[in-house]
């Protein structure tokens, strides 16, 4: 790590955004989870199990969904989701002095098909943030994802579970998984809206695999205040005369869509990035999952800084958009 970053000042907190549980847990803590409950994993090698759950090179957007498989079991139980949301935040904050972090996850994907009760993983998830809290001088925010695989019927459960544990510490719901031609975006409409009423920010997924087309259908149709990734805006002008407009803050991961192939070099994000600050586009930088993809808020900065792909103080101004975004207001 360059001079440039451990300059940073000690007292300089951070805020990240886009972390997904399935994805930011150290190796070493999930190897032990699944050992504790008894699941059988498919192999009794501690080195080949971080193999497995974690990227080394590029791979495919659908390659790296995979990867959650394994995750997403392990973490399948309210003892598992409550270690697993307490190492991720307490490890933000040791490592990067993140202060304000949200952490995402579908928590109807944590109960083995409806063998575990909802509520009980929810609970243990925000008993495992609340530990983090005590632990730690930092706020921390649950965002529920819904999903697109799913039906209306279980998207809206999730929904309903986020407005219920609004006041417990769930500040938001997402929109994630992988592309179905059979979802439509208008049956969220209601969901989202009811959301919002209740006083939960929204972010979604789109503009990663998806292109600008859905990315002007998601503003037009649920307006969230945020969108994950959303790189591939910069495919069409109007886009991004409308993200600007609507000040609608972008959550960039680079090492997340390089490793995915979503972007295909750091040259390509140079180009991102000078069409976001030329059409005055907000965003921030984020890791995505910093344990399977090897990399943490920090570097992250430090790898657009060093490639000159932006300045410092395009870095000063997504960290500002960062902190003004969050849905944690407390």
């Amino acid at each position: 790590m360059s001079d440039m970053i451990n300059n940073i000042d000690q007292n300089d907190e951070l805020t990240e955004l886009h972390v997904h549980v399935g994805s930011a847990v150290d190796p070493p803590i999930m190897w032990e989870i699944a050992h504790e409950q008894g699941i059988k994993l498919p192999t009794k090698n501690y080195w080949e199990f971080e193999r497995l759950i974690t990227i080394s090179g590029n791979t495919t957007y659908e390659s790296y969904l995979e990867l959650f498989y394994w995750t997403e079991l392990i973490q399948s139980s309210p003892q598992a989701i409550e270690r697993s949301v307490y190492s991720i935040a307490s490890g933000a904050y040791r490592k990067n002095n993140i202060t304000t972090l949200e952490i995402r996850f579908n928590p109807m994907k944590r109960n083995r098909g409806g063998e575990r009760d909802l509520d009980h993983i929810i609970l243990a998830s925000i008993h495992g943030m609340e530990k983090a809290m005590i632990a730690y001088p930092m706020k921390v925010g649950l965002i529920f994802c819904l999903d697109r695989s799913f039906s209306v019927e279980l998207n809206t459960i999730i929904a309903k579970k986020a407005i219920k544990y609004g006041k417990r510490g769930v500040v938001g719901i997402d929109l994630a998984g992988s592309i179905d031609d059979k979802f439509d975006l208008k049956d969220l409409i209601p969901l989202v809206n009811e959301c919002k009423d209740n006083g939960l920010g929204v972010t979604i997924h789109t503009g990663e695999a998806t292109g600008p087309d859905e990315v002007h259908k998601v503003i037009d149709f649920l307006l969230p205040n945020r969108i994950g990734h959303g790189v591939r805006s910069i495919e069409d002008e109007s886009l991004l005369i409308k993200l600007s407009e609507k000040n609608i803050v972008l959550e960039i991961c680079p090492s997340s869509n390089i490793h995915t192939g979503v972007v295909k070099n750091l040259d390509m994000f140079k180009y991102i990035f000078a069409k976001l600050n030329k059409f005055k586009v907000p965003y921030t930088i984020n890791t995505d999952g910093p344990e399977m993809l090897k990399t943490n808020l920090v570097q992250e900065y430090q790898l657009l800084l060093s490639n000159n792909i932006i300045s410092q103080e395009d870095l000063l101004m997504a960290k500002r958009n960062a902190k003004q975004a969050s849905f944690i207001k407390l």
